[in-house]
C-alpha cells in the first residue's frame, strides 16, 4: 500500500494512504476523543468530538472522516480544538437526561467519561429539553430517548451489520429522535431482540429489560426451588465487569458467586449444549438418510430464529426442531431433575444467565413450554449477573474456583465452544463423525469452521458422505448466505447461524466495550479464545461421551430424537409479519 508523509502534533510520520486522520493519530498513540464513531460501522462525524486543526483549512475538521494526504499538517490539541470539543459536548449535554447516579450506565458511560476528561463542570446552554416516554414495549430492550445523543450507532449496526433496519432518525431539528418509524414501540416492529443496539450505544439510551427484582424475590421465597444455569459465553466475559482483562476465563469464580447469591442449585447450560448436539446430530443424520428438508439450520440463537421467522419464513422447515440449550436445560430441570428430587415443576424457578438479550424473548415464547409450564422463568444477562454480585457485596476477584452442582453441571469441551461462532458446528461434527463411521476421530479440532470470517464453508467427509457445511454469524451474513441458498448458487447439508457478530461471546447482553477498545481489540476473538482454552482443558471433549448425557438417555429420555425427547426437547417456529 502507498504511504504518505504527514505531520501530527509536530511528529512527521509515514502512514498508509487512504486512512483517516483519526486512525493515523491512534497509530501514533495520540488519542482523539469520539462519541459517534464506530470503525467500519458508523463514520458519520455527527458528534463533532474528534475535531482537529488542519493547516490551510479555515474550519476545524472531523478526523473520523477526513482522509490523510501528502504533506498534511494536523494539530489535535490546540486551544481552539479543546474549546470547540468542550462546547459541542456541552450542547449535547444540554438536552440530555443527566440523572447519572440512577442511570444503567453510571460508571461505564462514554459520555460521562468524556465529560470528565474534557473538564465539563457546568452547562451554559440550559434551555428547553425534549421529554419522551420510555419505550418498554419489548420483552428484551428498553429505549429511553431522553438519554439519546443522536450518535446513530444503533441505527448503523441495526441496518449495516444485522440488516434488520428497525431503527432510524425521526423528525427534524430539535425534535429529532431515534426509534422505529411512525412512533412505534420497539416491541411492535420486526426487531429480533439481538441487543446489538445496546452493545454499541455509548450512553444509557438503550438497555436490557431488567429482571433482577423477580430473581431476588424468587430466591427469598422459601416455597420456591430456584435453579440457575449459565451459558458458555458468560464465563468468557463476566470477569470484565470486575476489572479482569478481556478474555479471562472465570468459570470457577462464577459458580462460586452463584452459590453465594443463594440459588438452590447451580447448573451449567453446557450440559444442555451436549444434549443439543445429541438431538441435533441425530436429527441431521435422519434428514440426510431419509430425504428430509435440507439444509438443516441450527436453532440455538433466538435472535437468528426471530430473524428467520420475519425475513425468511420459507426456511422455517429448514430450522432444526431442537430447542436451544437454554430451553432444553429448563425442560430437563422441570422434568427429569424434578422427578429425581420429588419437586413439583410448578415450585421450580429456572433462572438463565445468558450473554444474549434475545433469550428474554425466547424464555417467554409459548412454544417453549411443556404442559403449560414455561421451560425457563427468567433470563438475565451477563451484565445483570454482575449487578447481582456487586449488590450482594461479593468480592468476585478473590473468590475460590468451585464446581457446578451434579448432575446437570457435567459437560464436555464440545459444549463450551457453543459460545463462539462455528462452535455448534464443530461440536456437532465431533459427534456425527463418530456416529457415522463408528470410529474414533484422530483429530477432533475442525479448524475450518473456526475464526471470525463472516461466512465460512467446508466439506467434511463422514464415512461415505461428503457433508457440505457453512457457518454465518451476524444476521447480515445470514441474510447473504440464505439468499445464495435460495438462488441455488450454494448448496449445503448443514448451516450454523449465530445472530450476533462473533456468536454469543459478543452477544447483546455481554459487558460493554467502548468504541476506543473496539478499534484496538478483536473482542470476539479474545473472548472466544477463553472458550477454546476451556475446551482443550476438558478431559472429555465430545458430547456423546459425557457420562451424564449417557445416564439421562438410559434413565429417562430413551434415545436421541425419540418420543420422550421430542416431547421435552423439540419445538416448532412460526411465520411472522415483516412490515410495520
Amino acid at each position: 500500500m502507498n504511504k504518505v508523509t504527514i505531520t501530527i502534533d509536530n511528529q512527521q510520520v509515514k502512514v498508509n494512504e487512504g486512512i483517516t486522520v483519526l486512525e493515523a493519530a491512534r497509530e501514533l498513540g495520540i488519542d482523539i476523543p469520539t462519541l459517534c464513531y464506530l470503525k467500519d460501522i458508523n463514520e458519520v462525524a455527527a458528534c463533532r468530538m474528534c475535531l482537529v486543526e488542519v493547516k490551510g483549512s479555515r474550519n476545524l475538521q472531523a478526523s473520523c472522516v477526513i482522509k490523510v494526504s501528502e504533506g498534511m499538517e494536523i494539530k489535535t490539541n490546540t486551544k481552539k480544538v479543546r474549546e470547540a470539543r468542550k462546547a459541542n459536548l456541552e450542547l449535547i449535554l444540554s438536552n440530555h437526561d443527566r440523572e447519572c447516579l440512577t442511570c444503567d450506565r453510571n460508571g461505564n458511560c462514554e459520555l460521562q467519561t468524556l465529560s470528565d476528561e474534557l473538564g465539563v463542570k457546568d452547562i451554559p446552554f440550559e434551555g428547553e429539553k425534549t421529554c419522551k416516554p420510555v419505550d418498554t414495549s419489548s420483552p428484551s430492550i428498553v429505549r429511553d430517548a431522553n438519554k439519546c445523543i443522536l450518535c446513530g450507532r444503533c441505527v448503523s449496526v441495526c441496518e449495516k451489520v444485522q440488516t434488520v433496519g428497525v431503527l432510524g432518525f425521526r423528525d427534524r431539528g430539535f425534535e429529532t429522535t431515534v426509534g422505529p418509524a411512525f412512533e412505534k414501540g420497539i416491541g411492535e416492529v420486526p426487531c429480533i431482540n439481538c441487543g446489538q443496539c445496546i452493545a454499541v450505544c455509548p450512553v444509557g439510551a438503550l438497555r436490557e429489560k431488567n429482571n433482577l427484582d423477580y430473581v431476588w424475590d424468587a430466591i427469598e421465597d422459601e416455597k420456591k426451588h430456584v435453579v440457575v444455569q449459565t451459558a458458555p459465553a458468560v464465563r468468557a466475559a463476566l470477569g470484565e465487569e470486575f476489572g479482569l482483562p478481556m478474555g479471562t476465563r472465570v468459570t470457577g469464580k462464577m459458580a462460586a458467586a452463584l452459590k453465594r447469591l443463594g440459588f438452590d442449585k447451580v447448573f451449567d447450560t453446557d450440559f444442555a449444549a451436549d444434549l443439543t448436539i445429541m438431538e441435533e446430530g441425530y436429527e441431521l443424520l435422519g434428514r440426510i438418510n431419509n430425504g428430509g428438508t435440507l439444509p438443516m439450520i441450527t436453532s440455538c440463537s433466538p435472535g437468528w430464529i426471530k430473524f428467520c421467522e420475519h425475513y425468511f419464513p420459507e426456511f422455517i422447515d429448514n430450522l432444526s426442531t431442537c430447542k436451544s440449550p437454554q430451553q432444553m436445560m429448563g425442560a430437563v430441570i422441570k422434568s427429569y431433575y424434578a422427578e429425581k428430587n420429588n419437586i413439583a415443576p410448578k415450585d421450580i424457578v429456572v433462572v438463565s444467565v445468558m450473554p444474549c438479550t434475545a433469550k428474554k424473548f425466547e424464555s417467554g415464547r409459548e412454544e417453549l413450554s411443556v404442559k403449560g409450564i414455561q421451560d425457563v422463568d427468567y433470563a438475565i444477562t451477563t451484565r445483570e449477573l454482575a449487578k447481582m454480585i456487586k449488590e450482594a457485596r461479593i468480592d468476585f476477584v478473590n473468590l475460590p474456583n468451585e464446581d457446578f452442582d451434579d448432575v446437570l453441571g457435567e459437560s464436555t469441551g464440545a459444549a463450551v465452544i457453543f459460545g463462539a461462532t462455528g462452535g455448534v458446528m464443530e461440536a456437532a461434527l465431533r459427534t456425527v463423525a463418530e456416529v457415522v463411521t463408528g470410529k474414533e476421530l484422530e483429530k477432533i479440532d475442525f479448524e475450518q469452521v473456526r475464526g471470525t470470517e463472516g461466512i465460512k464453508e467446508a466439506e467434511i467427509q463422514l464415512g461415505d458422505i461428503a457433508v457440505k457445511v457453512a457457518v454465518a454469524h451476524g444476521t447480515g451474513n445470514a441474510r447473504k448466505l440464505l439468499e445464495q441458498v435460495k438462488s441455488g448458487e450454494k448448496e449445503y447439508h448443514f448451516i450454523e447461524v449465530m445472530g450476533c457478530p462473533g456468536g454469543c461471546v459478543a452477544g447483546g447482553g455481554q459487558p460493554h466495550v467502548s468504541a476506543k477498545d473496539r478499534m484496538t481489540k478483536n473482542v470476539m476473538a479474545e473472548r472466544a479464545k477463553a472458550l477454546y482454552d476451556e475446551d482443550e482443558a476438558k478431559t472429555i471433549r465430545k458430547s456423546h461421551e459425557n457420562p451424564m448425557i449417557k445416564k439421562i438417555y438410559e434413565e429417562y429420555l430413551g434415545e436421541p430424537n425419540g418420543h420422550k425427547s421430542h416431547e421435552l426437547l423439540h419445538t416448532h417456529y412460526v411465520k411472522r409479519g415483516q412490515y410495520l
